[in-house]
């Protein structure tokens, strides 16, 4: 397995569980404040659907799609996809609370 799958496998397991790889219980807000950029889906009404988070960027770059549940990592050639399928440390609802601002 590649340095990248593992590393995007723990990103979306992290989500899912709400701790980190030591066992640290992570907090939306605190990982929301590391991010690089955020992109936000909305609806032709400018409600919010979901964003799309910049996490770590320049080797390699991953994003964090809260709309698709999808953590994406691109390292030259290379693509992982891993999907999530809930959200316990809640970065969807901080995202939206952000986009209210």
């Amino acid at each position: 397995m590649s340095d990248l799958k593992e590393h995007i496998q723990a990103i979306a397991k992290m989500i899912e569980s709400g701790f980190d790889s030591d066992g640290e219980s992570i907090q939306a807000f605190n990982y929301v404040d590391d991010t690089y950029d955020i992109n936000y889906l909305v609806n032709a009404d400018k409600s919010y659907k979901g964003a799309r988070l910049l996490v770590a960027f320049g080797g390699p770059n991953i994003w964090i799609d809260t709309f698709t549940q999808t953590v994406e990592g691109y390292w030259w050639n290379e693509r992982v996809d891993a999907r999530y399928s809930k959200d316990e440390i809640g970065l969807d609802d901080m995202c939206e609370e952000f986009y209210g601002c």
